[in-house]
């Protein structure tokens, strides 16, 4: 056991016999932070979904490893966490990010604090960033119809107003399957989502593939009720689908897709985005991302009065809270109307009942 001080090595030293007392085994204190990262990644491919496994993989190669990396496992301290925090918000990093990075960390931790590595989860106890609201960008009504006439012969056309009617994310929207799609009962099922995720076979040409995955949670599998003319334009779409996939032959690959390629595979989600963004731009209306219609579409539930929590069943979030968190400015206008409402009321109801004054205090008050 070693240590700059004496007092520091009696320290240790108690810590383990605490941890040794409880059952745990005693800690390495060789192991450095991103030594145990590598390892904890290792365990997780089969218990997470391969998007997710993605997302830790690279936080982990691009933010911890290269900061808090080189430290000692049981060294890491609650500063140097901060630290991280604050040197990332320096380089311009929003507080999202920022979040994701910690809530990282958090997790990696709270395996080596279960593992008696560690005494304590010092991400756990380190400062969260501060998120600030972003109310984003969102089309207008006007500018919605602008675009919606500018792809209607499109081939994209109809995954774009779907998109924008419903809030779609948008591995959702090219996820979607015709075997989800319900004429009669006039309902569209959100079950799959296209992806692109690393490829993890070795012998692999490509460092990335392109899937089609259920989606993740209870509340993104939801049900959409179409309108009568969105059942019309799914129809109108399915003959020319079928009329396409004729065409291909033999070329075709079914997988089920409403909005396939012309070979009939899941359509490239990045592909996808930059089509977008040109058809955008020849509407007139600058270049836009696909995700700035979930906005929109959000935007505009709203300002048409349709409840919060419709707006999240449609939206597909796990809570209300989280549409509230996201889309709460969107109802500063009406929280300001219903206060100008009420205020007018009782101050108008205040002026007619108001008391008349007695002479004494006219005269104190003249």
């Amino acid at each position: 056991m070693s240590g700059k001080t004496r007092a520091e090595v009696a320290e240790k030293i108690r810590k383990i016999r605490e941890g040794l007392d409880k059952g745990l085994p005693v800690p390495d204190d060789k192991i450095t932070v991103g030594a145990f990262l590598d390892r904890w990644l290792a365990t997780l491919p089969g218990h997470i979904a391969d998007s997710t496994l993605d997302d830790y993989e690279d936080t982990v190669r691009l933010h911890l490893k290269p900061t808090l990396g080189r430290h000692k496992l049981t060294g890491l301290t609650v500063a140097q966490v901060d630290a991280l925090r604050q040197a990332k918000r320096e380089r311009g990093y929003k507080g999202n990010s920022i979040r994701n990075m910690r809530a990282v960390l958090r997790k990696a931790l709270s395996q080596a604090e279960r593992e008696g590595l560690i005494v304590r989860n010092v991400a756990a106890l380190s400062l969260p960033p501060r998120i600030r609201q972003s109310e984003g960008r969102t089309l207008t009504i006007d500018q919605a119809h602008t675009l919606l006439d500018a792809v209607a012969e499109h081939r994209l056309g109809l995954v774009v107003l779907l998109s924008l009617v419903f809030g779609l994310r948008r591995g959702e929207a090219l996820g979607l399957m015709w075997d989800a799609f319900d004429p009669e009962a006039k309902t569209l099922r959100i079950t799959h989502a296209v992806k692109r995720l690393k490829n993890r076979d070795a012998n692999a040409e490509t460092r990335t593939k392109i899937v089609i995955s259920e989606v993740k949670t209870p509340k993104s599998r939801r049900t959409l009720a179409l309108t009568s003319e969105l059942v019309d334009a799914l129809k109108a779409h399915r003959a020319k689908h079928n009329a396409a996939r004729l065409k291909a032959g033999d070329a075709w690959l079914e997988h089920g897709l409403i909005f396939p390629t012309s070979s009939g595979r899941p359509s490239d989600p990045d592909n996808f985005s930059h089509v977008f963004s040109r058809l955008t731009k020849s509407a007139g209306l600058g270049h836009w991302h696909p995700h700035e219609l979930r906005h929109s579409g959000a935007s505009i539930m709203l300002a048409q009065g349709t409840p919060l929590h419709v707006v999240s069943e449609v939206l597909g979030h796990a809570s209300v809270a989280i549409t509230k968190d996201v889309y709460g400015h969107l109802m500063e206008g009406d929280r300001r109307a219903a206060t100008e409402a009420i205020s007018g009321a009782l101050l108008g109801q205040r002026k007619r009942v108001a008391p008349r004054v007695a002479p004494n205090d006219a005269e104190e008050t003249g």
